[in-house]
C-alpha cells in the first residue's frame, strides 16, 4: 500500500508526535508498504520526506499556502491513503486533510491530543463553516479517554476508532547484564544486575518523564512529591528524579530550592537509552497530568516492569489497571495516596513489578498498531 503521512512536526524535532510518526513510518516500511511523509518542519533531507517549509518566525511548522502545495504533492504521488496526524490545533495537518479531500483521496486523521472544551468549540465552529463531517473522514484517537471528546463533536458521520501508540516492548524489557553508572545520572549502587530481584526495601525511587510545560502541571508534581514525603514513614529513604526540559524548569528549580527538596533532582532531557537505564532503578513511575491523551513514557515504564501511578481519566488508564500494572487516582489527593501506598508497601510494589515484567501490553505492540491502522485505511477507502 502507498501511504502518505502528513504531520506539522517531524524529525529532526523530537517530541511525542514526531517520534511516534517516525516509528510508525519505519514499522510500515518494514512491513512492505511504500511510505512517504509531508511535513512543515525544516531540516535535512530524509528519504521519502517532503518538507513544505516557509520562512516564519521561530520555525513555526505551518505554511500559508500549504493546501496548494499538498494538493499538488498528492495529485502527483497518488497514495492509496493519506494519514494525517494532528494535535489539538494543527493548521498544516488540517491543510493536509483539505488537500486530500480535494484530490479525492481516502483520509485517516489521528488525533494525538486530548480535546478540551476550547478545542471542541473550535471544531464545532469549523464544522459550521466548512462542514468537515461530510468529507468522508475516518478518525482515530490514541486512547478511549482521547476518543470520547472527539466522538462528541464528530457525531455519527465520522467513525472514531482507537488505535494505540506503538512501542517496541523488547527495547524496554529488563535486561540481565550489569550496567555501569555514567551519563544516565543513576548512581552505581542503584543500578541492578537483574531487574527481577531488584525490588528494594531500603529506599524508594520515584521517577517521572515528560516535557516540563505548564499544561503538564510540573509544579503540581513537585507538590505531590512533597505531600508524599509527609505521608511516608521517615525511615524510608525517598528520592525522586524528574526527567525532561521545558519552559517550566526555572520555576521548578526555584520551588525546589525554596522548599529545600534536595531529594528531588531535575537532570534535564535524557536519551531513550538513558531513560531505560533510569527505569531500571525506579520503584514507582508517576504520570500525574489529567489531560494525558496516551502517556508514552508511562507505557515505557510499564514495559520496563515499573508500577505506574496515573490519573484514572487519562489515556494511561488504557494500559494500567488498578492493582495490576499500577494504581490510578482521579484527584490530587488520590494520587498522593497511591504513591505513598506504593512507597510504603514493598510487597505491593513487588507483585505489580512482577506482573508488568511477565505480561506485555499487547494492544501497544507494533503488530497490533499496524493491524488497527490497516482496518482504518480500508474503512476510509470504502
Amino acid at each position: 500500500m502507498r501511504i502518505l503521512h502528513v504531520s506539522d512536526c517531524y524529525l529532526p524535532r523530537l517530541g511525542g508526535i514526531e517520534v511516534q510518526v517516525a516509528d510508525l513510518v519505519r514499522a510500515q516500511r518494514e512491513a512492505g508498504h511504500t511510505v512517504e511523509v509531508a511535513t512543515a518542519t525544516p531540516g535535512a533531507a530524509l528519504p521519502g520526506v517532503h518538507r513544505v517549509v516557509a520562512r516564519l518566525p521561530f520555525d513555526l511548522p505551518v505554511h500559508p499556502r500549504g493546501t496548494i502545495h499538498l494538493t499538488r504533492l498528492m495529485t502527483s504521488r497518488r497514495p492509496d491513503v493519506v494519514h494525517v496526524h494532528a494535535g489539538a490545533v494543527s493548521p498544516f495537518a488540517w491543510m493536509g486533510v483539505r488537500a486530500a479531500v480535494r484530490a479525492g483521496l481516502p483520509v485517516v486523521v489521528t488525533v494525538h491530543s486530548m480535546w478540551d472544551p476550547v478545542t471542541r468549540g473550535i471544531y464545532r465552529a469549523l464544522q459550521a463553516v466548512f462542514g468537515w463531517r461530510r468529507w468522508g473522514l475516518v478518525a482515530t484517537a490514541v486512547s478511549e479517554a482521547a476518543a470520547r471528546p472527539i466522538r462528541a463533536v464528530a457525531g455519527l458521520r465520522v467513525p472514531v476508532q482507537v488505535v494505540s501508540n506503538g512501542l517496541d516492548v523488547s527495547d524496554w524489557r529488563p535486561r540481565d547484564e550489569p550496567r555501569a553508572a555514567g551519563s544516565d545520572g543513576v548512581p552505581a549502587d542503584r543500578v541492578p544486575v537483574n531487574r527481577v530481584d531488584r525490588v528494594r526495601t531500603d529506599g524508594v525511587h520515584v521517577v517521572a518523564v515528560g516535557r516540563l510545560a505548564p499544561r503538564k502541571q510540573p509544579l503540581r508534581l513537585l507538590k505531590l512529591l512533597e505531600a508524599v514525603r509527609a505521608r511516608v514513614p521517615g525511615q524510608i529513604a525517598l528520592r525522586a528524579t524528574i526527567v525532561g526540559d521545558g519552559p517550566a524548569r526555572g520555576r521548578m528549580e526555584r520551588y525546589l530550592a525554596a522548599r529545600r527538596l534536595d531529594w528531588v533532582s531535575l537532570p534535564g532531557r535524557f536519551s531513550r537509552e538513558q531513560i531505560r537505564c533510569l527505569l531500571a532503578s525506579a520503584d514507582v513511575f508517576v504520570a500525574p497530568a489529567p489531560r494525558e491523551s496516551f502517556g508514552l513514557a508511562a507505557l515505557e515504564a510499564r514495559a520496563a516492569g515499573v508500577p505506574v501511578v496515573a490519573r484514572a481519566q487519562s489515556g494511561v488508564a488504557d494500559f494500567v489497571g488498578p492493582g495490576k500494572e499500577g494504581l490510578l487516582g482521579r484527584t490530587f489527593d488520590e494520587l498522593v495516596a497511591a504513591v505513598a501506598r506504593l512507597a510504603g508497601d514493598h510487597e505491593l510494589r513487588r507483585s505489580i513489578a512482577e506482573h508488568n515484567r511477565e505480561t506485555e501490553p499487547v494492544k501497544c505492540s507494533w503488530t497490533a498498531v499496524l493491524e488497527g491502522f490497516g482496518r482504518c485505511y480500508e474503512l476510509a477507502r470504502a
